[in-house]
């Protein structure tokens, strides 16, 4: 383990060499690339060079106490020993899960989808409870939020709700939360208050760079029309809403939110590009093995993997049998309590299966 730290001190001096050269600084693919390398071997590093040091300590204090010349001395080692001892097994244990492939996707923006599923006009609303509990999310954690498109539904909420989320870590975060989520409780139009229950689906994929998917204008159909709102009446005198087909694989994209067709078309392009970057990502998952595929992040958005019981004020997370019993809170936008356990399994998987590699 030490040589994998002095490793990673030289990987990290290279990098700082290739950065300032100038090829590097002219390719800005690259330098993207290398960045994003350094980032991550820096957090490794804050990790590792402590769990170097504790081991250096533990070998020193051993010699002294084997030497056995001084008294003091060696009672002052067993003290030192004692103390890097507790704390080593952990230290590994941290250093390991740093030094787990990561996904190079994690530090990018989120491009969030939430559509209404079962449930009728209930499932409208709860997409609109869902986007808020997302919005303050996001505001806790000093991400920027900017809606790409929304299709309001009649009775309050939306049909389906387009955003992306951009700051630290977003998409590391946001992605856990793609798939079917549920809701049971009593609609505030049913009078014999019988609780329903509606679903609704979540798609979270990483925002994508212009290096990242290449599109050209030939394979690019554009539309453009009048918006209009929750009941489908026009509401703009104006051709500014945008449709973008993308020919080869007949992927469509709306926008319609923003008064400037330029701006509507330049969001709707944004939509397109994260949804063939995550179609891109959708065909290298297939490749993987069975075990990678059960990863909580894998994003299998036909899942179930979270319920919202509000008579019994009780939240689960189905991935990892998780019970809140703190539904005010969660819809409050305190999400870290669901995620950080998410990431916690999986980074345990992820040991489990590099011990059998």
């Amino acid at each position: 383990m030490l040589e994998l730290v002095d490793k990673l001190e030289e990987k990290l001096k290279t990098i700082d060499e290739q950065m300032s050269t100038q090829e590097v600084l002219t390719d800005q693919k690259k330098m993207i690339e290398l960045n994003r390398e350094r980032q991550h071997i820096v957090s490794v590093l804050e990790i590792g060079r402590v769990y170097k040091s504790t081991l250096i300590g533990i070998s020193d204090s051993k010699e002294i106490i084997d030497a056995d010349e001084d008294p003091e001395l060696v009672e002052m080692a067993k003290e030192e020993l004692e103390q890097f001892e507790s704390v080593v097994d952990e230290l590994e244990y941290k250093f390991k899960l740093k030094l787990l492939p990561r996904d190079p996707d994690d530090d990018k923006p989120a491009m969030v989808e939430i559509r209404a599923g079962t449930g009728g006009d209930e499932a409208g609303i709860f997409v609109g409870d869902i986007f808020k509990m997302f919005q303050r999310f996001a505001d806790m954690q000093n991400w920027k939020l900017e809606i790409m498109s929304s299709s309001p539904s009649t009775s309050g909420g939306f049909k389906e709700i387009v955003f992306s989320l951009a700051g630290d870590g977003a998409y590391g975060m946001m992605k856990y939360e793609s798939g079917v989520h549920r809701v049971q409780r009593v609609p505030a139009t049913e009078t014999q208050g019988r609780v329903h229950t509606s679903a609704v689906t979540v798609a979270v994929f990483p925002e994508a760079e212009d290096v990242d998917i290449a599109i050209q204008e030939k394979d690019l159909k554009v539309d453009v029309y009048r918006s209009s709102g929750p009941g489908g009446q026009s509401v703009n005198t104006t051709d500014s809403a945008v449709r973008i087909t993308y020919i080869p694989t007949g992927l469509v994209v709306t926008c319609q939110d923003e008064k400037s067709q330029i701006k509507n078309k330049a969001k709707a392009m944004k939509v397109l590009r994260a949804r063939l970057y995550d179609a891109k990502l959708a065909e290298q998952q297939a490749k993987l093995t069975a075990e990678r595929r059960t990863m909580v992040s894998t994003g299998d958005r036909s899942a179930k993997i979270r319920t919202y019981n509000y008579p019994q004020s009780r939240v689960t997370d189905h991935r990892i049998n998780l019970t809140l019993y703190k539904l005010d809170e969660v819809m409050g936008g305190q999400l870290q309590e669901l995620i950080e356990p998410l990431q916690h399994h999986e980074q345990e998987e992820k040991l489990k299966i590099q011990a059998t590699q």
